[in-house]
């Protein structure tokens, strides 16, 4: 039997409809891809940039300090875990800068080792300097040992456990309850290469879903 004009006519809308909404589906699609590879491509350049400052910054100031701090690379060595029981401070250089107090900010560079002799984390990477560490975040012995320095000095510090990293100890070449030794430059406050707002909003955006 043969199917009136109208209902015809109203079958070809719906199926019109329903081919509309599926492109219409796809398009969405497509262009939340896009929109996410734009969104990825921006992020990634703007990492990129943030990276490349940071590197160039690290370069100036390696630059700068590493022929006066590297001349302290061969100093770790074994020593006995029994002969550190305090805190024990030992100027290699005095510096010409003002004095370190607890509220000083201060950039340094840094060697430490365990009393085997092993360096487990230092700032001199394939003969220059990394970005130097902030100030007043460090472990106990840390902090307290670089009070009374010179903006430009270098100290050696012995570090009992109980003020480094006590009876947990950390990774592999810090065992628990072990005494620890660090070489620490001190520099004046480098200024902090901001990160780029789109970075931070990434951030804070993934943070916000954990």
């Amino acid at each position: 039997m043969a199917t009136p004009k109208s209902q015809r006519i109203g079958i070809w809308i719906i199926a019109i409809v329903l081919m509309t909404g599926t492109f219409g589906s796809f398009l969405v699609m497509g262009l939340s891809l896009n929109n996410k590879k734009t969104d990825d491509a921006q992020l990634q350049t703007a990492y990129n940039n943030y990276q490349t400052s940071v590197a160039a910054q690290a370069k100036e100031l390696s630059d700068k300090y590493y022929a006066d701090f590297s001349q302290y690379a061969s100093m770790p060595s074994e020593f006995s875990t029994d002969s550190v029981t305090e805190l024990t401070k030992n100027d290699l250089k005095v510096g010409d800068g003002a004095d370190v107090t607890s509220e000083t900010a201060y950039d340094a560079y840094y060697i430490g080792w365990n009393p085997k002799g092993v360096i487990f984390d230092q700032s001199i990477v394939d003969g220059a300097l990394k970005s130097p560490i902030a100030g007043g975040n460090q472990i106990v012995g840390w902090n307290e040992g670089v009070i009374g320095m010179k903006i430009g000095g270098v100290r050696e510090l012995a570090i009992p456990s109980a003020k480094a990293y006590g009876e947990t100890g950390s990774g592999d070449n810090i065992l628990p309850n072990m005494p620890i030794k660090f070489v620490v430059m001190i520099i004046p406050k480098v200024d902090a290469i901001p990160l780029p707002q789109i970075l931070l909003d990434y951030y804070q955006s993934q943070a916000a879903t954990q």
